[in-house]
Parts: C-alpha cells; structure tokens; sequence
C-alpha cells in the first residue's frame, strides 16, 4: 500500500481553467520545485511575506493567514510547514474522499490532484490510489501541474491503460518571470507536450500586467513551436480579493486581445481563497 504526502484534503467547485465551477474532490500533495515568491510583487522582487509567518503558531492549514503576495499555497510546499502535512495510506486517502462527496460515491465529481507540485516524486503512489476500489469509478482527473516534470515510464503506461475509460487533463499552470521563477526552468515544451500524449492538457498563465501578458505571448509561441495543440488561458494575478479586483478586467481585456481564453479565479471571490476551498 502506498502513501502520499498530504497537504490538504476537500471538497469544494473548480475555481480556474477548463472545469470551471464543476464540483470536485482537491487532493493537494505536499512538495514543489518552485516558490513562486514573485507574484504580486514589483519587478525583480520576492515576497516575504510567506516566511515571515510563525509555524509554530499553527497546527491546522484552516488557521493559517492568507498571504496577497507570493505563492497562495505555501504551507503546501516550504518544509516549515510539514508537520501540518500527514503522510496518508491510498486506503484513507479513499475512504475520506468517499466522506466528502456529496452522495458517498462518485456521480458528476472531478478529482483534481493539485499542490504544490503533484508529479514530483508520487507518480509512483497514483496508479495505487486511482486503482483503489472506491477510486476507480471517478472518470475525470486533473492533474494541477506547472509544467516542468516528465512523467515516469511506470506512470505513462499505467495511463495509457487507465485513459481508455478515464478522462486525464493536465492543467499546466506555465510560471513566468513574474512569479520569481527563471524562464529556462520554468518553460518545458517539450515536457507538456508529452502530457497531451495520454490526456488533454492545457496551460494557464498568471498575469497581471503588459509586460506579463508579452511574455505569456512569448511562452505560447514557445510551446507552438514545439507542437504543443491545447488552449491557453490567461489569469489575473491574486490570491486575495483586494489584489485580484485590481487585475481581473484587465487580464479579461488581454485575453480579447490575443484571442486567448480568459480563466477567472472564482476560489477568490466566492470562498475568499480560504485553505480548504
């Protein structure tokens, strides 16, 4: 039996991309390669926002602030944090999903396997929970990913199998300059053009201002280039609402411009990004 790290655990509607406003089951694994510490933040700044918050202070995610710059989860990744994260078998992984969903089982749910960064090291754990008994009926799965990890040899052939009764989408949330992180180890064509080989995939660009929007145009082109077919959508920048009002019009209008679609971040004005939403 396998075990995943767990950050959080719940049921809420999908607030971004292409399954906007369906219901679903989030499982937010615990880790990322990245800090995203420059969203929200003038140019060539990072946020401090996020380390300037006491752990010690907290032992449920649901108690812990909100931040309006930097990374909006990142309890999910900064190894400050982990003790909040318990390492859960598949088997209570299962049975609490079937806690959450409305009617004990699956019906119209979408399970959305986010994080931090879901396909870092527990591509070896998914064919061992999605397998689960109480699993195996979900047919619609997101994997909530920035883009830059290759799917393991086990885990492709374990999804070639399971997407001939199963929906798979990689929803690839693409980090540009603006969040902090460098352009080289952020963009990987070629690693998200793999994923459209066993599912959709999609990706997502955070933005806030013109000079985020050239480079989201810069990065689609990059990843056309390489033969990557899906949608892009662009996204305002925000994890709190006073932040996110600034953007959302303005993100709307640049997505017009381009032709691109445009993603809100419903999570935002509706739950207010509280963990567990």
């Amino acid at each position: 039996m396998s075990k995943i790290k767990i950050a959080e655990l719940f049921y809420s509607i999908q607030g971004e991309g292409r399954f906007m406003g369906v219901p679903s089951i989030f499982l937010r694994t615990f880790g990322c390669n990245f800090k995203c510490q420059g969203f929200g933040m003038p140019a060539g700044e990072l946020s401090q926002e996020a380390n300037n918050i006491d752990p010690s202070k907290y032992s449920d995610y649901k108690m812990l602030p909100l931040v309006s710059t930097g990374c909006d989860s990142y309890a999910s990744w900064d190894p400050r944090f982990k003790d909040l994260s318990p390492m859960l078998t598949t088997d209570a992984i299962a049975e609490r999903t079937m806690e959450l969903l409305p009617y004990g089982k699956w019906m119209n749910e979408h399970l959305v396997i986010t994080g931090g960064e879901p396909l870092l090291g527990w591509q070896r754990a998914y064919e061992d929970l999605l397998e689960h008994d109480d699993m195996r009926s979900c047919k619609d799965i997101t994997f909530e990913t920035n883009g830059t990890q290759a799917l393991t040899e086990d885990f492709k052939k374990y999804l070639s199998v399971r997407n001939k009764h199963t929906e798979f989408t990689f929803s690839v949330s693409a980090k540009l300059p603006n969040s902090g992180e460098q352009w080289q180890d952020a963009i990987c064509p070629n690693v998200v053009c793999e994923y459209e080989e066993y599912g959709t995939a999609y990706l997502k660009f955070v933005i806030a201002t013109e000079q985020d929007f050239a480079d989201s145009v810069g990065a689609t082109a990059q990843f056309r280039a390489a033969g990557f077919k899906g949608h892009v959508y662009l996204m305002p920048v925000g994890g709190v609402e006073s932040v996110y009002a600034l953007n959302n019009r303005a993100v709307a209008d640049m997505a017009m411009k381009a032709g691109l679609r445009y993603s809100d971040r419903l999570q935002v004005p509706l739950f207010k990004n509280e963990w567990g939403t």
